[in-house]
This record gives structure tokens, sequence and C-alpha cells, in this order.
């Protein structure tokens, strides 16, 4: 039964983090918590009191840290430092994503180079 309640909260979540339109840190939280409960959930099967739960519980935990440092620094490598011409980036929190300011228009343009307005 707690095999089965573990697959089933697994499948759930991975169905969650596929959808996810967030970035890569999240993602990797998500999926290392998800692949340390499972590799944790066996463990601990198979050693000690024999306490998958425990075991899944700890793996869920390690997983998830570890992938979200992954997926940060994965983050930190695909987030542009300025724009074309060195401009400097300006975060936009209701978008959550980056902008520059073009020196000789005035115009703003998204990091990726698309017009903002």
């Amino acid at each position: 039964m707690k095999t089965l309640i573990i697959a089933a909260g697994a499948l759930a979540a991975l169905g969650a983090a596929a959808c996810t339109s967030s970035g890569n840190t999240e993602r990797g939280a998500v999926g290392g918590a998800l692949l340390g409960a499972a590799a944790g959930a066996v463990i601990g099967n198979n050693t000690g009191s024999g306490d998958a739960g425990q075991g899944a519980a700890i793996g869920a935990a390690t997983g998830a840290i570890a992938g979200g440092v992954v997926g940060s620094q994965q983050d930190r490598n695909t987030t542009p430092q300025a724009g074309p011409h060195g401009e400097p980036l300006v975060y936009d929190n209701y978008t959550r994503r980056y902008y520059y300011v073009d020196r000789n228009t005035g115009r703003t343009y998204w990091s990726n180079g698309d017009y903002r307005g």
C-alpha cells in the first residue's frame, strides 16, 4: 500500500512539474525530489529497519536541495547580463523577465531582443 501511495504522489508531482512555466530552479527541485524519493524508498526498504517512508522523505529532501542548486546554476548561465550594446538589464517583477532600454531610441526591448513597448 505504501508503494502505491508513493507512486501515485510521484506521478502527480511529475505531471505538475511538466506543466510548469517556472525556471530551472523550480523544475530541478521538483525533479530532484521525485528521483530522491524513489531512490530513498528503495534504499530505505532494503536496508536498516526497512522503512521505505523514512527513506523516501530523506531522499526527497536531499534530491530537492541538489536539484534546486543545479537548476539555479542553469538559470544563472542562461540569463543575459546586458543588452546588445551594453545596456544594463532591468528586471520586470510583473512579467518576471529582463528588459533593457535602447540608448539611441529610448525604446524598451526584452532581453531576447523582442520589442517591449
